[in-house]
């Protein structure tokens, strides 16, 4: 329920507000208590002083094995516990060597503590020193370089840089999953996003351009795995055709974040508009190349249909960032 209060001025110059008693009981604040306060535009926001605590998280896995225990891991680091507790009567040799797995492909996790029942892991990072803005930078920077590696494995048939640029998607994934923790950090509390320096809508902005590069990162191990089918190598007319698709693609993502990270709310709206519009040509430019595939054997012609699919759906990712860039750049209420 909404509550009011009446500010008043004690002491003829000092403003004070009462605070609800039964939200005061329910956190632990009666008098004496300190509290603090963090603005944010036209908004104040309140919460009780405490000592920098860890969070600690239980959970049963009695019953988790395999891809499951791999989730449910990662969304408990995720959503933000910096002592994940695994526990069951029994933890048998296979659940172990899935916590291992999954503590690895985590920044800043380790195993903590191991028992015949209890499997402790703790994250070894500080909240404070994280930088969303650098991670997400870093992930544009991967997923690009994913993309321009796994369309040239094609071009040559190079197998050992297609199985790279697959290796290479757990970078972008570990990235996306910091992003994410960082994210949900600044919801659960205002000190978060003080610590961050952002505020939590432009945190929500950039969670939101992290998951655009997530997926043109799994669209670069979806062509690299593809790539690895061909025994002949493609047309070069067709492989021109794909190299100019992506350029065109990278353009757009790369106009996009550059519009995303732009100070200036003019300039912001002027790559991302170019961006958006860029997206309408390279729909143009991959019915041009779908064209060039009629002539070739249907098995051949669906295997690189698929890879054009996946540079134009790169593009289009682009394009959602250089949308989140305009609600960015756009006046707030």
């Amino acid at each position: 329920m909404v509550e009011t209060r009446k500010v008043q001025v004690t002491g003829g110059s000092t403003y004070t507000v009462s605070i609800p008693k039964d939200w005061a009981t329910e956190n632990g604040v009666s008098a004496g208590s300190e509290v603090e306060f963090y603005p944010e535009g036209d908004s104040l926001f309140l919460t009780p002083r405490s000592e920098e605590e860890r969070t600690e998280g239980t959970l049963d896995i009695t019953n988790l094995e395999g891809d499951e225990l791999t989730r449910a891991v990662m969304t408990m680091y995720v959503s933000g516990f910096d002592i994940i507790a695994l526990e069951s009567s029994r933890i048998t040799t296979d659940q172990r060597r899935t916590i291992r797995e999954a503590t690895q492909s985590l920044v800043g996790l380790e195993v903590l503590e191991e028992t015949r029942d209890r499997v402790v892991i703790r994250d070894l990072l500080d909240s404070s020193e994280l930088s969303i803005h650098n991670a997400v930078t870093r992930m544009r920077l991967i997923a690009l370089s994913m993309l321009e590696d796994a369309i040239a494995a094609l071009a040559e048939l190079d197998e050992d840089m297609a199985r790279d640029v697959i290796q290479r998607d757990d970078d972008v994934d570990r990235l996306w999953m910091v992003v994410s923790r960082i994210f949900r950090a600044t919801l659960r509390t205002p000190k978060a996003a003080e610590e961050l320096g952002l505020p939590r809508e432009v945190c929500f902005d950039y969670q939101s351009a992290a998951r655009q590069l997530e997926r043109i990162g799994d669209h670069a191990t979806k062509i690299a795995h593809l790539s690895l089918n061909f025994e002949e190598p493609v047309d070069e007319e067709i492989i021109i055709a794909i190299e100019d698709l992506f350029e065109e693609a990278k353009e757009v993502v790369n106009g996009g974040m550059d519009a995303l990270f732009a100070e200036d709310s003019s300039e912001a709206t002027r790559l991302a508009n170019e961006s958006r519009e860029a997206v309408q040509a390279i729909d143009e430019s991959a019915r041009k190349i779908d064209e060039l595939l009629r002539g070739l054997d249907p098995a051949r012609a669906q295997l690189l249909g698929l890879i054009v699919d996946s540079v134009s759906r790169s593009a289009d990712y682009g394009g959602n960032i250089a949308e989140t860039a305009l609600q960015k750049a756009a006046p707030t209420p």
